[in-house]
């Protein structure tokens, strides 16, 4: 029993720090296109680990493996690029200003250009 409350903690700690990480970033980052990549990248980790742990922990309380935690990360990881692909593409179209110091200006002017 000590090694699966262990292997729970682990990955509750995981996804909390993949959690923090993302919100801290989503806070801080001062632009829409570098904000974007806070929530979609480190706090689907985050979720996908507190799921895991969840699935660990009550697997072995006589329950069994449960689909339904294995759907949610399934979805979780299904639709949070998508969401973010979504989100940059109209901030694209809607002629979202970048800051001025952000990389591959080049490449996004060329971008705005193909669109018109």
């Amino acid at each position: 029993m000590l090694l699966i409350e262990l292997a729970t903690g682990f990955c509750l700690m995981v996804g909390a720090i993949f959690l923090l990480v993302g919100s801290i970033g989503l806070f801080r980052l001062p632009d829409f296109y570098m904000r974007l990549h806070g929530p979609t990248k480190a706090t689907t980790l985050g979720l996908g680990a507190i799921l895991t742990a969840s699935i660990i922990f009550f697997s072995f309380r006589g329950d069994g493996i449960s689909t339904k935690e294995i759907l949610i990360i399934w979805f979780i990881f299904l639709t949070a690029p998508i969401t973010a692909h979504m989100l940059s593409k109209a901030a694209l179209h809607v002629r979202q200003k970048p800051r001025a110091d952000t990389l591959n200006q080049d490449r996004l002017a060329s971008i705005r250009e193909r669109r018109q």
